[in-house]
Order: structure tokens, then sequence, then C-alpha cells
């Protein structure tokens, strides 16, 4: 695994400081992300008034790493105010930082969220909590989260995925790998383009995961794009046990290519990391949680690309397991 390598972008810091503003500008007028969902218009207003220098940085991921880190927004520590001791206690803790990432989300594409997981907000707080520690979720520490494509159980699933860090004392590093670093034989990734067994709902959605309206959908792992491969990828909630011996193998053999290009990207505050969902896998090193307010915290915001052709057409006959995702600017 390498350390850090990941693209950079930066911010000039004019562009910074109007980004702020404009969030500024944004919660005064319509209040907060938590109680005015109505704010969602006046973000998309902002955003189509953003200057070509910001939309420029904002371009898509435009090379075979599938990710990069923007540089520049500005957070102060002692103003953000303690990490909260899990999202549930967030509340509108840091929201001009959550507009913020709105806006950029929406120069991108289309912020989504889901009426499933933390209570249908369209920025999340990934904040360790207690008694989560060794899930597979964003909520965990003790454990390594398992590199995995964002809520890869959902044909709705967002293309991209955008990470600001408000704070990160301890250098805790977000783990990502591309599809189109590995090295795969032909072989393998015939079979692994079939589609032969579901991916689960984690645990991060209660609901979907006991969900009754129709069996899981058999999903492939890889497929191939018009500009080459993309991947769907949770092995901690794929039944491998499942499988023929020969697709356990070959799947085996992506998590090892996968962990070989694996690159280790520790944020700093005011810096976004911004993944293509369709390219790579991400994940998290273990930490330990001291749950004093000064743990690991970072805002997350999932974005769709319209007209985006990415994955395979018989996505559109999934159940998505009774899950529904909200578009933010047709709210």
């Amino acid at each position: 695994m390498t350390t850090g390598a990941a693209p950079v972008r930066r911010l000039d810091p004019a562009d910074a400081a109007e980004l702020r503003r404009t969030a500024e500008r944004i919660l005064g007028a319509a209040g907060t992300p938590a109680a005015a969902p109505h704010l969602l218009g006046r973000v998309a207003e902002s955003a189509a008034g953003l200057g070509a220098a910001v939309r420029h940085r904002l371009r898509p991921v435009d090379t075979d790493d599938g990710l990069f880190v923007l540089r520049g927004l500005d957070v102060d520590d002692t103003e953000l105010g303690p990490t909260p001791a899990g999202w549930a206690t967030a509340g509108d803790s840091g929201a001009v930082h959550d507009i913020v990432l709105l806006l950029l989300a929406t120069v991108m594409g289309t912020p989504i969220a889901w009426k499933g997981q933390q209570d249908g907000r369209f920025v999340h707080n990934i904040v360790p909590a207690p008694g989560h520690e060794a899930e597979q979720t964003g909520a965990s520490s003790a454990v390594l989260l398992s590199p995995h494509t964002e809520d890869a159980f959902h044909p709705g699933r967002a293309h991209l995925l955008m990470l600001s860090c408000m704070r990160n004392h301890d250098r805790i590093a977000t783990t990502a790998a591309g599809i189109r670093n590995v090295r795969l034989d032909d072989a393998d990734i015939a079979l692994l383009s079939r589609p032969l067994l579901p991916i689960l709902p984690d645990d991060a959605y209660t609901e979907a995961r006991h969900f009754d309206g129709g069996r899981p959908p058999a999903v492939p792992t890889l497929f191939r794009s018009e500009d080459g491969l993309t991947l769907r990828f949770d092995p901690a909630y794929t039944p491998l046990g499942d499988a023929t011996p020969a697709h356990r193998a070959a799947y085996r053999r992506l998590e090892d290519e996968l962990a070989r290009v694996s690159v280790a990207v520790s944020l700093d505050p005011g810096e976004v990391l911004v993944i293509d969902n369709d390219l790579v896998v991400h994940g998290r090193v273990p930490f330990r949680a001291r749950y004093d307010g000064t743990d690991r915290w970072l805002k997350r915001a999932s974005v769709r690309v319209p007209a985006r052709r990415t994955r395979p057409l018989a996505e559109a006959s999934e159940h998505g397991y009774g899950q529904a995702a909200i578009e933010a600017h047709a709210v």
C-alpha cells in the first residue's frame, strides 16, 4: 500500500473564501441542513453562479486513479466544536461545512440522500460511535473497514463519493484502490463479469436488511463500460460461501490486486477526497476512538451524475431492497 499517493487539485484562497461566504448566506437565509430542506434550491442557484476556476477544479475524475484530493477549504478546529459521539447526536454541528460540501457536490452532479440512512440527510457525519467499533460501517473504528463500493447493494448508488475532512488529529487514513490499476487475466475478468452472487445491504440500512419483497439479485462484480472496466464490490456483504471454488478464487485474486494498488490518504481539515464510485473501492484503517470530542470527523456527500453510462442495463430491474434515494434538486 502506498501512502498519500493521490492526485491533488487546489482551490485558490479567494474561491475558498467565496464558497464559505456563499454557504453562510444560504444558512442565514434558509436555516440549517437538518431543519430546512428547502435550502437545497438556494444551493442549486448558488452553485450555478460559481466561477470557472471552481468548476475546473471540480471537473470529472480524469485519471485511472479514479480519485483526487481537493485542497484549500478552511476549517477552524476551535470554531468547529467537539466531534459528535455518533451521527445521531451531531445535529447541525459544522452546518456551514455541510453547505460548502453540497455546493461542491452540486457542481459535480446531483447530491442524493437515502431515506433509510442518517434520517435522510444529504450530508452524513462520519464519526466513531460507541458500541459500533467492530461493524463494517462508517461508525466503526477498531477494525479495518474493508475496501468496498459505496452502497454497492443498490442500483441507484452514487457515481461519486465526497469525503470532507473536519478533524483528523491522528492522521487516520482512508484507503482507496482503482480497478483500472489492477492486473487480472481475461478468464478472471470474464468470470467476475457474470451475475453469480448478490451484494446484501450493509449494517447501516436496518430496514433493507429485513426486506422481504424478493430474492437478493445476483450482480456482476466487474463490468466493461464504454471507457473501461468498472466494478461493484463489497466482500463483507457478499455471500462468497455460496460461490463455486473457481469464482471464489477469482474474487480473491481481485481482492489481492486491489490491495496491491491501494493507496492510503490521510486527509487534513479542509481537504475533500473525491472518489469515482464505479472505479474505486475505499475503506479505512483501524484506530482507537477516544470519544472525548477530538476523534476523526468527516462529512460525506453522495453524488449521481446524470446520463452517465458506466453500469449494466440489467441494474434497472433490481428492487434495491426497498430503499429509495432522494435527489437533492428534485426536492
